[in-house]
């Protein structure tokens, strides 16, 4: 998922010859959409928001989920192939978020009763779900057959009570999802789990009174390998056309997701990992992984390739099967951002250079990178922007008791000195950072979610999320 890296060493050229160490990485900007330039040039709309909630909170702009939905069509569209778009809800709880799917006809990936039914009160149909997840409780299948979602079976033991819910009147949608050759993955049935799913599936009902109808199979990888999705698809076309010859439709296959974004240019992600230095953290804390921050084809144009690898899409269109995605970041590109309140700074020195480490009105919880071990690394932007500061290296920390709640141990070489009362946004953080691991810690609140419209004569308005 990400790469690996030593800490750069000292060199053995004599000190009296030697340049001090660059004590910060080179900037890492974020690439931006013109409407987070235009949030970030409003003079007052982020400090007005502040002023409202009094706390840190995250910002979502909806109309780019509706984008980046139509860029996954039009790739489907240019391929000529039948391809269906599900949200993996895990992504982002955002009530906004699930109704722009209802609007723009995008499905919804869930798996609780809790993601169930948030989505359809959004107004995402239950046809329009796609419920995965391992062993699933009885609860979310019942819920799943009512409302007529598809349904990922992920092992024997969950069709054989799926086979006990599901009746001829209100039968079982399903896709049986496979274990990928060679993965270790605990999801997924083996080809032998496969063959016997298949005989449970013909001894529930006969072909056109079925209480469990077999609709297609699924996959998930791990990583970002376009590849490897296409030649497992491939693979899943003859699976189909073999379910077929028992009676089955078998007419999706589903490829999950795991879709790259593009958070930063080439150029600067080159830049930082050629030269990674542990002096550039504080504390020389070091990680063993980042997630790709630059992505050469991210979402649409991942999906691209996959369809165009040895025919795959001609492979779908001969054979009548509708391809299913569900990416959860990737349609999360551009859609939010984080913002924090600064309420202290102090000076520390490394290696005989000073450095500023602030601390802001919240926790890493926001940043869920840091939880998984890593780093969020694009830049936060420093607002207010101010003409004719000096560069201040910075690393941030939260406003808790625990040593190890940075939201960035990496010093990020800001313009001038961030001042008590300045606000940090940081970046393209709708997919995942704000939502998978945030807690009320210490007491203190979740961080809302405005949500952010245009308003006639190119102003904003915002309104809290519904969820």
């Amino acid at each position: 998922m990400g790469l690996v890296h030593g800490a750069a060493g000292s060199g053995t050229e004599p000190a009296a010859n030697r340049e001090p160490p660059r004590m910060h990485a080179a900037p890492m900007p974020a690439l931006t959409d013109e409407w987070e330039r235009r949030v970030l040039d409003d003079p007052n709309l982020l400090g007005d928001i502040a002023f409202a909630i009094g706390g840190p909170f995250h910002l979502m702009y909806p109309e780019r989920v509706a984008r980046n939905i139509d860029g996954f069509r039009a790739a489907f569209e240019r391929a000529g192939v039948d391809g269906v778009i599900y949200y993996g809800k895990k992504a982002n709880k955002a009530a906004c978020v699930a109704r722009t799917c209802a609007q723009q006809g995008a499905g919804v990936d869930i798996s609780s009763v809790g993601e169930l039914t948030s989505a359809l009160a959004q107004g995402v149909r239950g046809g329009e779900l796609m419920v995965t997840g391992p062993a699933k409780s009885d609860d979310l299948l019942w819920l799943a057959i009512r409302h007529g979602a598809l349904i990922a079976v992920d092992s024997l033991d969950e069709l054989d009570r799926l086979a006990t819910i599901a009746t001829p009147a209100a039968h079982a949608r399903v896709l049986l999802r496979v274990l990928p050759d060679a993965s270790t993955s605990r999801f997924g049935m083996t080809a032998a789990e496969l063959d016997a799913a298949l005989s449970i599936i013909g001894s529930s009902g006969t072909v056109g009174h079925e209480s469990i109808r077999l609709e297609g199979f699924s996959f998930h990888l791990s990583g970002y390998d376009a590849v490897a999705r296409a030649e497992q698809a491939d693979q899943l076309v003859d699976r189909c056309r073999d379910a077929r010859t028992l009676g089955h439709p078998a007419t999706t296959i589903s490829i999950g997701g795991g879709f790259g974004v593009d958070y930063v240019s080439a150029t600067t992600w080159a830049e930082f990992t050629d030269q990674l230095d542990s002096r550039w953290f504080h504390a020389g804390k070091s990680f063993d992984s980042y997630y790709p921050y630059h992505f050469p084809a991210p979402g649409p144009a991942m999906l691209t390739d996959i369809l165009r690898h040895r025919g795959l899409a001609e492979r779908l269109r001969d054979n009548d099967i509708r391809l299913a995605v569900e990416p959860g970041r990737a349609l999360l590109d551009h859609a939010g951002c984080t913002v924090f309140r600064v309420r202290g700074s102090k000076t520390r020195h490394a290696d005989g250079q000073p450095y500023h480490l602030v601390t802001v009105d919240g926790s890493s919880l926001s940043l869920s990178e840091q939880w998984f071990d890593s780093e969020y690394l694009p830049d936060p932007v420093l607002w207010p922007p101010r003409p004719g500061g000096t560069p201040a290296p910075t690393c941030v920390g939260a406003a808790t008791c625990l040593e190890s709640d940075m939201l960035s141990w990496r010093r990020i070489p800001l313009p001038r000195p961030a001042a008590v009362g300045d606000l940090l946004i940081y970046p393209n953080t709708a997919g995942y950072q704000m939502d998978s691991n945030e807690s009320a810690f210490h007491d203190l609140p979740i961080p809302p979610k405005a949500v952010l419209h245009e308003a006639p004569g190119e102003r904003w308005r915002w309104m809290l999320d519904a969820g």
